[in-house]
């Protein structure tokens, strides 16, 4: 019965029947900064949305925190969606954005790597079980549902022990992004070797057996750009609709999280007045590595029909990822550091010598991590 149920639940479509539900049109789908047209780029269209990590509910995996779920199903859609969504910055900073993925093909170690982040176990830097004890620490039990912010806000703290990908996650507050605030985050002084191996972070995930061998940072560091916004009170104000649908079109875009009051999605798209999204509402059995640290990749990546909402059916609550700035309508850029909030303190992992599972292992050390961030809760 366990392999009649797995089977139904991977269960997928042939590629080249699904964009068939697309209408017949002259239009273009835009696809995370990406234009395909309809009548001429079909194939093109198939490939990019497939290339996207397809994050869903799974089932039987190690319970969270020891005697926790044992499954997200009905309650971690919110979570898979932010997984997405930072699982496609990872494949941008590491293989490009114009990386396809194909059924049964060899991919290059760095999409190993990434996918490895992701698989549900304690170990693993942003899993299910990561996300949900560090939602711990936002207010969230293990097993409730997150919005949008608070996913953000969990996310930013993992960056925090993620060394191979060393990004800087900045979630904005307000509706406002500001310049100085980010160059704080982004720019990491040079280290000497000596100096940073005594207060290295050793983070015994799948991932920390192949650091990055330009070793520690120096310089720059990549920006994950997060604007919560609400773009209405019960339903999208229609002044927003042409905006939004501009952070689509942006080569930096990495989608948006939202959709509709406990029922998460992962928009990646528009055609027309209609969102493109990834739902992550499918149940399919837990997927463990392989001995030689390879993932059976097949449930990871959506072959079926794409989805599709009408804007102003979206829920006004939604998580923006870019990863430039950039001067939108929807929020405000500014230089510096309005005067009335909060000094602005760059967030930064504690110098201890123990593994990102332990440091979250329980609600006392999340709360003593907390502290020692001094992040600004949004």
């Amino acid at each position: 019965m366990e392999s009649v149920l797995s089977k139904c639940e991977n269960q997928s479509t042939i590629l080249s029947e699904y964009l068939e539900e697309f209408p017949e049109t002259d239009g273009s789908v835009w696809i995370l900064g990406r234009q395909h047209h309809l009548k001429t780029d079909k194939s093109k269209l198939l490939l990019d949305i497939s290339a996207r990590l397809w994050f869903t509910y799974r089932r039987k995996f190690s319970p969270i925190g020891g005697t926790g779920p044992s499954s997200d199903t009905g309650w971690g859609c919110m979570l898979r969606c932010g997984q997405m969504m930072l699982a496609q910055a990872l494949i941008c900073r590491h293989l490009g954005r114009d990386w396809q993925w194909e059924r049964h093909k060899k991919q290059p170690e760095e999409y190993h790597k990434i996918l490895r982040c992701f698989i549900d176990r304690k170990d693993c830097c942003y899993s299910i079980h990561q996300m949900a004890q560090m939602g711990v620490g936002e207010g969230k039990s293990i097993g409730e549902w997150f919005g949008p912010n608070t996913v953000a806000q969990v996310l930013k703290k993992l960056a925090l022990f993620d060394e191979w990908n060393s990004l800087a996650v900045y979630v904005s507050m307000d509706n406002t992004v500001v310049i100085e605030d980010i160059k704080k985050m982004c720019w990491c002084p040079p280290q000497s070797s000596s100096a940073a191996r005594g207060s290295t972070f050793s983070h015994r995930s799948a991932l920390s057996q192949n650091k990055n061998t330009a070793g520690f940072c120096s310089g720059w560091k990549p920006l994950l750009l997060i604007i919560p916004l609400r773009l209405g009170i019960n339903h999208i104000n229609p002044i927003y609709i042409d905006a939004f649908k501009e952070c689509f079109k942006m080569p930096q875009s990495l989608g948006a999280l939202g959709g509709k009051p406990n029922n998460a999605y992962y928009f990646i798209g528009f055609l027309g007045n209609e969102l493109i999204y990834l739902d992550p509402h499918t149940t399919q059995i837990f997927v463990d590595l392989e001995e030689n640290g390879t993932v059976d990749d097949q449930s990871f990546h959506c072959q079926q029909a794409p989805h599709r909402m009408k804007i102003m059916n979206l829920d006004p609550s939604v998580a923006l990822e870019i990863l430039k700035q950039q001067s939108l309508r929807m929020f405000e850029l500014v230089q510096n550091h309005p005067a009335h909030w909060p000094p602005f303190i760059p967030p930064a992992k504690p110098e201890v010598t123990t593994s990102g599972a332990e440091l979250i292992e329980s609600t006392d050390k999340l709360l003593e991590l907390e502290e020692e961030f001094e992040i600004l809760s949004v």
